[in-house]
């Protein structure tokens, strides 16, 4: 086999990897696992995001830098591996600070993965000439993850009616295990400059003085966190919102593969919505307004369609942007330091979320309604006031 169909080879493996890795069979009873079986208080549960959040801040870079020097390939088999015991160990027993130590060793895991399973698989598509279909690849990796995550609910429900609320967390260790035994088949591109004789904090210093220096960047990293942050929010409150208007705990499950489903067509479908709507530019203040609308909708209503309507096309138009600005983002990072610059961008994403999360969760308690209002208002608010121009999205 040629050293090209390796590189080609990489970019389905990469859709497995990112398949597994979102089967997340607790996903459709994520609020009863901590509420229930957990016995937390919902601002616990934001609390123990915070934590989350801040051990990846505290990983975050650094890790990125150990996959430059040690490579990314090596990076994202032991974070995959430390997920799996991250999962088992989540689920041993319902405590707090059993949840923490989980939550250290899942940060730990993610921030070894973040960046460096992007810049492996642009680099892999830089290697066979096919960058200029990143936008598309991006957003089929993505969906890969994405009918992971459509997946595993479904089965996590029946898991967790036969087995009990802690089971599908236990039981989520096999396909991320699965996961970290595709990535040793990966063959890891070379850059064009080693940076192995370099200095750590040098690496650091260079991709944080590159990420201040780029307008376009900043801008797209800007709008990009601003918005994701608002659409990590959806996560945790729609099974609130759903016990709030009547839905069976049964029918978790459902809703939950209806929200990817619509993540997934949007992902899908760049190309077509963004002629529908004008241009790239259009699409992405779009799509943060439907969020903000539908966050709006919920808060304001119990009638059950339009509720559940609003909450499908929030999440499919506010996290399915994602892939996008993946694309979007990667056309100004030089391949040598890209591991340690989307790492970066990660870690500013992280500290917003350690500030909001407990903010967020006593909001809830006082009240839903208000909060998911506050929440759509200040989408849409940001979105009126962005500067992205078309000329700074390439493809």
């Amino acid at each position: 086999m040629s050293i090209s169909e390796d590189y080609k080879n990489n970019i389905w493996k990469m859709y497995l990897i990112k398949f597994f890795s979102g089967i997340h069979f607790i996903g459709a009873v994520l609020i009863p696992f901590f509420m229930t079986w957990g016995k937390l208080e919902f601002s616990q549960i934001l609390i123990l995001q915070s934590f989350f959040m801040l051990f990846i801040f505290l990983f975050e870079v650094p890790t990125g830098a150990v996959a430059d020097y040690l490579g990314r390939k090596v990076s994202i088999f032991l974070g995959a591996g430390i997920n799996a015991v991250a999962t088992i160990i989540y689920a041993s027993f319902p405590n707090f600070y059993v949840f923490l130590l989980g939550e250290l060793l899942f940060a730990l895991g993610v921030a070894l993965i973040s960046g460096a399973d992007q810049a492996i698989l642009y680099d892999s598509l830089k290697k066979v000439k096919l960058e200029k279909q990143s936008k598309k690849i991006f957003g089929r990796w993505q969906s890969f993850h994405l009918a992971g995550i459509f997946v595993g609910p479904i089965i996590g429900s029946v898991i967790a009616v036969n087995l009990g609320l802690q089971w599908p967390m236990l039981l989520t260790s096999i396909p991320t295990g699965i996961a970290a035994l595709i990535v040793l088949t990966i063959k890891e591109p070379k850059t064009r400059k080693k940076i192995e004789s370099r200095r750590y904090v040098d690496v650091l210093v260079k991709g944080f003085k590159f990420f201040v220096k780029h307008k376009e960047l900043k801008i797209l990293a800007l709008d990009y966190i601003f918005v994701a942050s608002i659409s990590y929010f959806l996560i945790w409150t729609y099974q609130l919102v759903l016990q709030r208007i009547g839905i069976n705990v049964a029918y978790f499950g459902i809703v939950h593969a209806l929200l990817v489903l619509s993540q997934i067509i949007i992902i899908n479908n760049y190309s077509k919505v963004e002629r529908l709507v004008g241009s790239k530019s259009s699409f992405l203040a779009i799509s943060a307004l439907i969020l903000g609308i539908g966050f709006i909708v919920a808060g304001l209503t119990n009638y059950i369609p339009i509720v559940l309507i609003s909450i499908i096309l929030a999440a499919g138009f506010g996290l399915g942007r994602k892939p996008a600005f993946n694309s979007y983002m990667n056309k100004y990072i030089p391949s040598k330091e890209r591991a340690t610059i989307i790492s970066s961008i990660s870690m500013f994403s992280t500290f917003v979320l350690i500030v909001l999360n407990p903010i967020i969760g006593k909001a809830v308690e006082w009240s839903l309604n208000i909060t998911l209002i506050i929440l759509g208002v200040s989408a849409i608010i940001f979105t009126l006031f962005s500067r992205i121009e078309e000329k700074i999205l390439i493809d």
